[in-house]
């Protein structure tokens, strides 16, 4: 879906907190009734790959439930929990493989999976005072593997969070699903030493700690958003994200309309989004420059044929991997912003409404390691 996927970053509505292990959705059965252990990390040495493994859940038949119903739904009745973790080595985050297994190993379809996200608690985004996303996968996302040559830096001891949201439309329920993450890393004494590159993202309705889901009228339509970047630099690579009926999503330089790039929708006849073009711009570390000093737009590009408006139907967003021409001038995370505060919530709250999902008993061996509200508050 993206150079790494870097980042799906889908709407997170802001709900009830959470506390402990078992939450209860209103009018529902709980949502994770044990508490053994939910998320297994091990070192794969041969080949420089973190596993990561979250489960078991069990998926209830969705098939009853729209599609479009579950785009608009902002994941709520479907996110897990946020479950952290801690990098364990020194060096370069590169690319990822996914796959959703049964308790036996299995393979499961993979579009069980409606999408996942690893959040870095210690790194704050671009454009935007939250935490950085340092990967992201849709259903319609492919395993990717950046060249040796640039990478996301990742220092060892780097917090992280994962979590997913589910959509069973096998027609039955299914008792026991583990969603595993390889996440591929190139060491520190790698020679020539990698590009560093950081995820960027830009959407064109974002609201840190709510939604970024917006209306789609119908016909054809277009919603975009300004901004100024802190500090300049070079995109290597860029895709996005868009819901069905969507075009395109571009980024332009906003004084003079100048197209920087552009991604489009791989499209069914009836409008479903399959998928997102992927463009690189020399991995090598050449890119395509952005400039602290100048406005940009990023713009969604949606063509709705139904003739009646799809509430909170859409999101547009252009995802990529950015090498700065300082690192140093990065925005630093501030502890005290109230908008990181609304961030660290609505990650704290997720799966508060997990109705449509429950974990099964037993649990993956491993570290158990549940979300904890105060541990992301300080130090970053």
């Amino acid at each position: 879906m993206s150079p790494l996927a870097l980042l799906v970053p889908l709407a997170v509505a802001v709900s009830p907190g959470v506390e402990g292990g078992a939450v209860t959705a209103p009018g529902a059965t709980p949502a994770w009734t044990d508490d053994s252990s939910t998320i297994q990390v091990a070192i794969d040495s041969a080949r420089h790959e973190l596993i990561v493994t979250v489960g078991p859940f069990r998926l209830e038949d969705m098939s009853h439930m729209d599609h479009h119903a579950m785009e608009m739904d902002d994941g709520g009745g479907h996110d897990t929990p946020v479950f952290d973790f801690v990098w364990p080595v020194e060096g370069w985050f590169r690319g990822f493989r996914i796959a959703v297994l049964d308790e036996n190993g299995n393979a499961l379809p993979r579009d069980l999976m409606h999408h996942m996200i690893v959040v870095n608690y210690d790194r704050r985004q671009l454009l935007y005072p939250a935490a950085e996303r340092i990967m992201g996968a849709g259903s319609e996302t492919d395993d990717f593997m950046l060249p040796k040559t640039v990478g996301v830096p990742v220092p060892a001891g780097t917090r992280l969070g994962m979590y997913v949201a589910w959509h069973n439309a096998t027609g039955a329920a299914i008792e026991r699903a583990y969603l595993r993450l390889a996440l591929a890393w190139t060491p520190k004494n790698q020679m020539p030493r990698p590009v560093s590159g950081l995820p960027v993202y830009m959407d064109v309705n974002l609201t840190v700690g709510k939604t970024n889901t917006f209306d789609v009228p119908p016909g054809r339509s277009e919603k975009s958003y300004e901004f100024e970047l802190p500090v300049g630099g070079r995109l290597l690579g860029v895709s996005g994200h868009l819901h069905d009926y969507g075009v395109e999503v571009r980024l332009e330089e906003a004084r003079s309309n100048r197209i920087v790039t552009e991604v489009e929708a791989d499209r069914t006849p009836d409008g479903a989004v399959a998928g997102m073009e992927i463009k690189l711009f020399g991995v090598s570390g050449r890119g395509k420059k952005i400039h602290a000093d100048r406005r940009y737009r990023v713009v969604g590009v949606y063509d709705n044929p139904t003739g009646e408006t799809i509430r909170l139907g859409a999101m547009a967003e252009i995802v990529g991997l950015f090498v700065p021409d300082d690192l140093a001038l990065w925005p630093a995370l501030d502890p005290n912003d109230p908008t990181l505060q609304l961030d660290l919530a609505s990650l704290r709250e997720m799966g508060q409404q997990s109705a449509g999902m429950n974990q099964g008993g037993g649990g993956a061996t491993g570290q158990q390691h549940k979300h904890d509200p105060s541990e992301h508050n300080e130090g970053h």
